[in-house]
């Protein structure tokens, strides 16, 4: 099927065949019988047509992966590493190919899909240095003549099951290192985004030079092959990014495997945003701003709420409420917007019911807008509690609560207050007095004087409590795919 590029005149040919599945190195139809229209969500023009997976390609997929990872993991450091710089190549050279998708597929705005393409260059580059960094030990042990070491391998083959909100990003953020450090891969990427969560890097990777069913990509009905993936006994490591309640299921489903495997899960997140008493508040505003409506609010580490001491309440929401009606939103691909579609109707309905819910509770709407289609006007609501509902869910959307303290130690209490415990923020005038705020905060990732928005290839990234389990990037992503292996010798 001819591809829409939305008028991108590319220098080289552009990728096409985005219409199944990729296994074993073959762009194939699949199996299921059936095919979905993958859709621009601004305007629902159709972007592709793919087929849809079956329970026996899932099945084709991990057979080929698991052989194929045998002779990867032989392949030498150096030889691993060229394909990923290889691969930052082809991302130079098809930038506004790769930005185009991002934009027409997943909503994103030209400002935000320019800094996922940035963010996946930068995994590949950190990914070429991965291979020389799974590295063992030589221990002494108490015995005459006896020598322990522990090797460290790859696991094997790793299961990813990736989201639509940053799709290129978070398929490569699990792919790319699981690579790198020797294992085979399937993938299996968010019905909303199959091509830039999914077959978009297959393409890349492919052109890069990985060898046949190192990468695998299925494309297919959650309600048919969902449940099945989790479950399926090839895969010793399965890595997921997404929400709380789906995390928990596929934790469920995939204890039911034949075999024991890892868990690794990214989920959902409620961010605190703290503004203390001696903050810069216009940097504040700014972070504020930037934290909430990038990409709609639909990130993971977005700023959920705003927690500001009451001695800059008043000048606060009235800063930011003004701020927030001067974002232009509508046309992702207008590089002026800051607000575009969200993914798909659910989310528009979940956000409609989030502005209802303030709402009904009485909440201040500084801010509010129009929503046409897919598009929501940025939304502000002060004098917010909480204890709320509204406060008290993650807002995948551009909807921004605001919520008084009456002290550092009431805005830490408030920033802790939530099952999730991913990302946070807080601003104040003193390093130390920020620092020591930071280490009390409940959450795997906190941010003195800057946005709650930050993934570092090379710097831990994870939640706390419901957020989830495992941690991704840098020598922490080695530790989550490969596995030790202790062996001994008497002399």
């Amino acid at each position: 099927m001819q591809q829409n590029l939305g008028g991108f005149t590319p220098a080289l040919n552009p990728y096409d065949n985005f219409t199944g599945q990729y296994i074993d190195g073959r762009w194939i139809t699949g199996g299921e019988g059936s095919t979905a229209l993958d859709r621009n969500p601004y305007d629902d023009a159709v972007l592709t047509e793919i087929s849809q997976a079956s329970l026996a390609d899932l099945d084709h997929a991990f057979a080929v992966a698991k052989a194929a990872q045998v002779d990867w993991a032989r392949v030498s450091p150096s030889e691993r590493s060229a394909i990923f710089l290889k691969a930052v190549s082809i991302m130079d050279l098809r930038k506004e190919e790769i930005i185009s998708w991002i934009i027409r597929e997943s909503g994103s705005t030209r400002i935000k899909a320019g800094i996922e393409w940035g963010s996946v260059r930068g995994g590949m580059l950190e990914a070429a240095t991965l291979p020389a960094a799974a590295q063992g030990h030589i221990i002494p042990v108490d015995r005459p003549g006896k020598e322990a070491r522990v090797y460290k391998k790859p696991v094997g083959v790793i299961g990813v099951i990736s989201p639509w909100n940053f799709p290129l990003h978070l398929s490569n953020r699990s792919v790319a290192p699981a690579l790198a450090l020797g294992n085979a891969v399937v993938l299996k990427p968010s019905n909303d985004t199959p091509v830039t969560g999914g077959l978009l890097l297959a393409k890349i990777y492919e052109e890069a030079g990985l060898p046949p069913g190192v990468l695998n990509v299925v494309i297919g009905s959650s309600s048919l092959i969902g449940d099945a993936f989790s479950r399926h006994p090839v895969p010793r490591v399965l890595t997921f990014t997404g929400s709380t309640p789906v995390g928990r299921h596929i934790a469920r489903v995939a204890a039911e495997s034949s075999l024991l495997k890892r868990i690794s899960l990214e989920l959902g997140g409620n961010a605190p945003l703290v503004v203390l008493d001696d903050a810069d508040l216009e940097k504040a505003v700014h972070a504020a701003l930037i934290g909430r409506f990038m990409h709609q609010g639909q990130i993971c580490m977005s700023t959920n709420r705003i927690i500001v001491d009451t001695r800059l309440y008043d000048r606060f929401v009235e800063a930011y409420s003004e701020a927030a009606k001067t974002l232009a939103y509508g046309d992702p691909d207008d590089p002026n917007t800051m607000i575009g579609p969200l993914c798909n109707d659910s989310q528009v309905r979940s956000v409609t019911n989030s502005i209802a819910l303030a709402r009904a509770a009485g909440f201040r709407e500084c801010v509010s807008g129009s929503i046409e289609g897919r598009v929501v006007a940025p939304h502000v609501f002060a004098d917010v509690t909480n204890d709320s509902e509204f406060a008290r869910n993650e807002i995948f959307g551009p909807v921004a609560p605001i919520i008084r303290s009456q002290n550092e130690e009431e805005a830490l209490a408030f920033a802790n207050d939530t099952e999730f415990g991913l990302s946070s923020a807080v601003f104040t005038g003193s390093e130390a007095r920020g620092l020591a705020f930071a280490q009390r905060v409940e959450a795997g990732m906190t941010h003195v004087n800057d946005i709650t928005i930050h993934d570092f290839p090379h710097v831990m990234f994870g939640g706390e409590k419901n957020s989830g389990l495992g941690r991704f990037n840098g020598k922490w992503i080695v530790e989550e795919f490969t596995t030790d292996h202790f062996i001994s010798i008497q002399r």
